[in-house]
This record gives structure tokens, C-alpha cells and sequence, in this order.
């Protein structure tokens, strides 16, 4: 199991980055994914908004995008990387601070939250959401133990 980690950006909120690369690694680990690679990317408000932006056509930014490798034109190139997975540290720090949470934990949600997306789970659906709320809830107790 492999994560490679960039950010998170300067100035921003203090969060425990080698903390979360373990929880990251034990992820894979509980996702029966052993060989896995995962890219993680820490950014501000304003990155995310690019993305968002360009990527999904919404203004503003967002928690979390999840950029998958398992599937579309590049998949046969992508070797054990699942993809991209990148979290907003602003938005967290904010989301943290209204549900009581510590930053490492919304971290750890959002996290939880982005690799499901990589390996096809979504929530348009309701029967969808609620298979993918089940599965976030399983994994943030085993990684909470």
C-alpha cells in the first residue's frame, strides 16, 4: 500500500498529515486493496474552486473530488494508482469546527468519503447512498479503533 501525499497549503489550518497518511494506508488495507496506490492532494479554498470549477462546472469550492483510474480511457495505464483524491483543508477546518469534529477526523471523513468514489460508489441514487453511508460507516470504525 502506497500514498502519495501533497500539501497541505501554507498558512492553512494545523492538521497531523503523517497521521492521516497512516489512516490513509489502513484505508487501503480495509478496502482489501493491499497493493493499492492512492494519490492524496491537500489544498486551499481557492484550488478547489479551480478544480470544481473546471472539472465539474460548479462555482465555488467543495469538500472533496475524487478522480478515479479504474475507469475511462486511461484505466489500462494506471498500474496499482486507484487515482486522485483531493480535500479541500479550508472547507474541512469549517465543516470540522460545525459538527464538533477535529480536523484530523473530517480529514479522515472526507477521505473515507473520496476513495469510496474512486472504487464506483456514488449517491445520486438512495438505494446507491444509502449502500455508500453503510460502507462510510463501517470503515470510519474500523479506522476509528
Amino acid at each position: 500500500m502506497s500514498v502519495r501525499a501533497s500539501g497541505p497549503p501554507r498558512g492553512g489550518p494545523e492538521l497531523d498529515r503523517a497521521l492521516l497518511g497512516r489512516r490513509a494506508r489502513r484505508l487501503l488495507g480495509a478496502l482489501d486493496r493491499p497493493g493499492a496506490e492512492l494519490s492524496l492532494a491537500l489544498v486551499d479554498d481557492a484550488a478547489m474552486a479551480e478544480l470544481n470549477q473546471r472539472y465539474r462546472g460548479r462555482r465555488g469550492p467543495t469538500d472533496v473530488l475524487s478522480f478515479s483510474l479504474l475507469e475511462g480511457p486511461h484505466r489500462r495505464h494506471r498500474g496499482a494508482l486507484l487515482g486522485d483524491v483531493v480535500i479541500s483543508v479550508d472547507t474541512a477546518a469549517r465543516q470540522a469546527r460545525r459538527a464538533r469534529r477535529t480536523l484530523d477526523d473530517e480529514l479522515l471523513r472526507l477521505l473515507i468519503h473520496g476513495v469510496l468514489h474512486l472504487l464506483g460508489h456514488d449517491h445520486e441514487e438512495s438505494a446507491e447512498a444509502r449502500a455508500m453511508r453503510a460502507e462510510e460507516r463501517r470503515l470510519w470504525r474500523a479506522l476509528r479503533a
